[in-house]
């Protein structure tokens, strides 16, 4: 299934997809509507018995009259995986990691679908990063490899909007990784089972006002997402809802000559094979 956070007229709620377009009810309905988070974490048969209950009862929505949240708010863990692409490794004058490069995200950077993307005033390098995102439905601590598939519960699109020249004034990321408002996650939230396991083999494009910047496929991960899974749960306990963001492609703007970063006007689609399509406007900080 598929599963989209919204608002509208200052309320929040979660859709369903079906063949006609989406269909959602405000949290708290007399339904029992909640957000994904804890739907993730009831666990059982608690998304898709929602699911069926939004596409039974939910209300047919108008996607210009709604805006489109990130899937999940508030996720406990955003874990984000650097250089998970051996070209993207090359480009960037690094060595193929035999251990994934891992840095984290906090939930006041990201933004919905159409939400603007915005360059900070204290830079001029914002740069795109197209990424999958994988979502956890069940934790665990040292989860094999052979069943960390079962522990993912869907996928959405993540753009790892960067800026740059903070990324790089120390060793680790993060404070390049997390401004404010850089970080836009969705349209939608897709169960796994509409998907190739560990959505092998799915083409992820982003394109910067329609020209083609990123493009590659996810079989071209040096560390797929069971394996990412297995990993992360040697070092702590994953619980529902932690999003594990898997790496993006070569094509980044740093990368470039000359440089290629965002800036205010542009608009960044970042398309995925199964997944849709999340596209967001860029503007300058307030």
């Amino acid at each position: 299934m598929r599963f989209m956070s919204y608002a509208k007229d200052g309320v929040v709620g979660l859709a369903a997809w079906s063949g006609d377009g989406w269909h959602g009810l405000a949290h708290g309905a007399a339904d029992g509507v909640s957000d994904l988070e804890r739907l993730l974490a009831t666990g059982g048969s608690a998304l898709a018995d929602m699911g069926r209950i939004l596409l039974e009862r939910g209300q047919r929505l108008d996607e210009q009259q709604i805006q489109f949240l990130p899937p999940l708010g508030n996720p406990a863990k955003i874990i984000c995986v650097g250089l998970n692409y051996a070209d993207h490794s090359a480009e960037s004058g690094f060595e193929q990691p035999v251990y994934p490069a891992l840095f984290s995200r906090f939930a006041s950077s990201l933004i919905g679908h159409g939400a603007p993307i915005v360059r900070p005033r204290v830079s001029d390098q914002l740069d795109y990063e197209g990424e999958i995102a994988a979502v956890i439905g069940r934790g665990g601590r040292h989860i094999p490899k052979a069943s960390a598939l079962e522990h993912v519960a869907g996928y959405s699109i993540f753009n790892d909007g960067s800026v740059r020249d903070y990324q790089f004034k120390t060793a680790q990321w993060t404070i390049g990784k997390t401004f404010d408002d850089t970080g836009a996650f969705g349209p939608s939230f897709v169960t796994a089972d509409e998907l190739p396991a560990g959505v092998k083999g799915l083409h992820l494009e982003t394109r910067l006002n329609g020209d083609v910047v990123q493009s590659a496929s996810t079989d071209d991960m040096i560390f797929d997402v069971a394996t990412l899974v297995s990993l992360l749960s040697e070092a702590f306990t994953l619980a529902p809802g932690d999003v594990i963001v898997t790496g993006t492609p070569a094509g980044v703007g740093v990368a470039r000559t000359p440089k290629l970063f965002m800036k205010p006007g542009d608009v960044c689609e970042i398309e995925v094979e199964g997944l849709g399509v999340l596209s967001n406007p860029i503007a300058d900080e307030a």
